[in-house]
C-alpha cells in the first residue's frame, strides 16, 4: 500500500526534504520521489546496493538502521504524484492520521499545500 503525495506551490524542494525527514523517522515506510529517481538513474552501479545509495543520497544524517530500508525498490514510476510513502505493511487508520499530522505540521511552516491518496 502506498500513500501518494501531490505538492502544490513552492517551495517544492523544501517540501520534498520535509517529507524525507518524516520518512527517516518512520521505520515501516519506504519512499520514492523524482529526485531519488534521478539519483538512481545516475548512480554508478548496475546492481544497486540500497544502503550505499541511501547513504550517498541522504548523507550522514540518515541513521544506519534506515540506510537499506528507506528507498522503495518497487520500481513504480511517480505518475501524477511528487512523492510516495510505501508501507511495509498495511497501515492502520492511526498510522495514516499520524502521517497526515506530521505532513500538516511540516508544510504549515513552509506555506505549501498538498493532497494525499492512499491505495
Amino acid at each position: 500500500m502506498k500513500s501518494y503525495i501531490r505538492i502544490y506551490g513552492p517551495p517544492f524542494l523544501e517540501a520534498i526534504k520535509a517529507l524525507e525527514k518524516i520518512a527517516i523517522n518512520m521505520p515501516d515506510v519506504y519512499i520514492m520521489h523524482p529526485l531519488i529517481e534521478a539519483f538512481l538513474t545516475t548512480a554508478q552501479t548496475t546492481e544497486p546496493v540500497w544502503a550505499n545509495l541511501a547513504m550517498n543520497y541522504f548523507g550522514p544524517a540518515i541513521p544506519r538502521t534506515r540506510r537499506g530500508k528507506i528507498i522503495s525498490k518497487s520500481g513504480e514510476r511517480m505518475g501524477d504524484y511528487d512523492f510516495y510513502f510505501e508501507w511495509a505493511k498495511d497501515p492502520t487508520m492511526e498510522e495514516l492520521h499520524n502521517l497526515i499530522e506530521k505532513i500538516d505540521s511540516a508544510f504549515s511552516l513552509l506555506g505549501c499545500r498538498y493532497t494525499i491518496t492512499t491505495k
